[in-house]
């Protein structure tokens, strides 16, 4: 399963079609908005949210509310299209006022991307480079979640930290979803939350930005599920490039991580034990993952995301046409969106993890799916015996 995405923050729609999508798949549409609405939400988020209801709209490979195999096309209309339509039209001449971007925000993709087009105006880079496209991602990555289901494999996500405020981090790494989705920043601390709520006070009256930690939780899956056999196969590769892809994302790390480097093997390793005819582990240091594979355990995904790049009180940059020093431009903008980047997060887990289910048993159609499973299910009871 794969899906590409397109379209600009302003302009009138983003557009995602998912392929190799197995037939038989019932999508419930409403799993879908909801992913889409918990994107939006979250303490900090900017007048943008304000303005957008992301719903999505699917026009190919669904009949009845079952997939037909056939690729999916789901559109998330933009509703902030109708402000831009003079800037950002497809064709005809650019409007005489019009004022391009060039004073490139430090930290963004601005600068960097201009050099590489070789375009006078920021605007053409900063448009697709908004993480306003994680909407089309988490829509695509709805239907990974939805096959993910039908093995009862459920993922969640929750925030951990935002700027110097962190939860209180326990042995556990499972948490009450209505605890999580009833927070504001998306933690199921509430004490932290509170607190994290405040530092976002404090930074918007600053005009500053915060970054933060999330975490993605992937649990019911099998054991080895991935591949030792290649490095870009690994799940942990594929993982790590999934989350990685995630505008602001800096560190990516797995059970332990690097805390994992500080400790003695027999303080890192988990056990491995027979109860009731299963292998099973004393621990989950690993995360879920040993040589690039689930351990049956479950997943467990952390992500430092930086601060926002664009602020209120702007850097010093350099404007592009007089080379002059300038402040950054300004762009309406979020204080922290630790709690969306956390969303979209669990939507990319779910898609690799979807992947490496086809990959095991079958991408035509979920019946076939299913028979494999029973099948591997049973070969597994066998091993243990």
């Amino acid at each position: 399963m794969r899906y590409i995405t397109a379209g600009e923050s302003h302009g009138p729609e983003l557009t995602v079609i998912v392929s190799d999508v197995p037939a038989g798949l019932p999508i419930r549409l409403e799993n879908i908005n909801s992913d889409l609405a918990r994107r939006q939400s979250g303490y900090g988020r900017g007048g943008r949210q304000a303005i957008e209801r992301d719903q999505a709209l699917i026009t190919s490979g669904v009949r009845f509310g079952v997939t037909t195999g056939a690729p999916i096309s789901i559109t998330v209309k933009n509703r902030d299209w109708e402000n831009w339509e003079a800037r950002m039209a497809h064709f005809g001449p650019a409007p005489a006022e019009l004022a391009r971007e060039v004073c490139p925000r430090p930290g963004h993709a601005d600068l960097v991307g201009a050099l590489r087009t070789n375009t006078d105006d920021c605007r053409n880079i900063l448009e697709r480079a908004s993480a306003r496209e994680t909407a089309a991602r988490v829509a695509a990555c709805a239907i990974a979640k939805e096959l993910l289901a039908e093995f009862a494999v459920e993922v969640e996500s929750y925030v951990c930290s935002i700027g110097p405020v962190s939860m209180a981090m326990e042995e556990a790494v499972l948490y009450d979803q209505a605890a999580i989705e009833f927070s504001p920043v998306r933690c199921p601390d509430e004490r932290a939350s509170k607190r994290m709520c405040a530092a976002i006070d404090d930074a918007r009256d600053a005009g500053e930005s915060l970054g933060g930690t999330f975490r993605v939780v992937a649990s019911g899956l099998l054991p080895g599920l991935g591949s030792y056999a290649a490095g870009p196969e690994r799940l942990t590769s594929l993982l790590g490039a999934a989350v990685f892809s995630i505008p602001a994302i800096k560190g990516v790390q797995f059970g332990l991580g690097f805390e994992a480097a500080a400790r003695p093997g027999s303080k890192v390793h988990d056990p491995i034990h027979v109860e009731s005819g299963a292998f099973t582990r004393g621990s989950n240091n690993a995360g879920g993952l040993e040589g690039g594979m689930t351990t049956g355990l479950p997943l467990v995904v952390e992500a430092a995301m930086k601060p926002i790049p664009t602020l209120m009180n702007p850097l010093d940059t350099v404007n592009m046409d007089t080379l002059e020093p300038e402040e950054a431009s300004r762009e309406r903008s979020d204080v922290c969106a630790v709690p969306a980047a956390a969303v979209v997060a669990e939507g990319e887990v779910a898609m690799v993890l979807a992947n490496a289910y086809q990959t095991a048993f079958g991408t035509t159609c979920l019946a076939d799916m299913k028979a494999n499973v029973a099948h591997y299910r049973e070969r597994l009871a066998t091993m243990a015996r």
